[in-house]
């Protein structure tokens, strides 16, 4: 009971199991540039990226912004990568601009699998403050330690993730 309660407070409702497969032909998210356009709140888009409000926000403003390339994590992400990383974090900043969000009430960043209900790279673009004092525990700055950029948590700040990456190594729930 515990498991299931504490799962559907990190990870969120649970969903049916074609949405987690994590490949283009399954993956709910790859319906937002495809298939599906219509079950989505878009909100931004260009020829790389989609970017649409989330179903279940957790703050002010909640936004998913997704490359419409399947990519199935951050977890899947190495230094070849960070470019695409500066420009998701540029696209949320403009998204962000939008709302007429302050930078102090700015936060953007990516869930780490096992703790993420979708299969396919997402940078929540989220304007403060949270809905709840609750959804706060869902998205934890954990800054790094020692040589470490974060430490042990289920989710990276966009930030943290590029500098991650620039070094070589891969963005894992455990301190990197």
């Amino acid at each position: 009971m515990f498991q299931k309660l504490f799962h559907m407070w990190i990870v969120g409702k649970p969903q049916p199991s074609h949405y987690q497969l994590g490949n283009s032909q399954s993956c709910i998210f790859c319906g937002a540039y495809s298939t599906n356009r219509s079950d989505f709140d878009i909100v931004w888009e260009d020829e790389e990226f989609i970017a649409f409000r989330d179903i279940r926000p957790s703050a002010k403003h909640h936004i998913q912004l997704i490359p419409k390339t399947h990519i199935e994590s951050i977890r899947k992400l190495s230094q070849k990568d960070v470019n695409m990383l500066r420009r998701m974090e540029e696209i949320g900043h403009s998204i962000l601009d939008t709302f007429n969000t302050p930078v102090s009430k700015r936060k953007m960043g990516f869930h780490i699998p096992p703790f993420n209900s979708v299969l396919h790279l997402h940078l929540h673009v989220q304007s403060l403050p949270y809905i709840s004092p609750i959804y706060r525990l869902k998205y934890p700055f954990v800054r790094g330690f020692g040589g470490y950029e974060k430490g042990f948590s289920w989710f990276a700040e966009i930030g943290q993730a590029i500098r991650i990456l620039e070094k070589g190594h891969r963005v894992t729930v455990a301190p990197c």
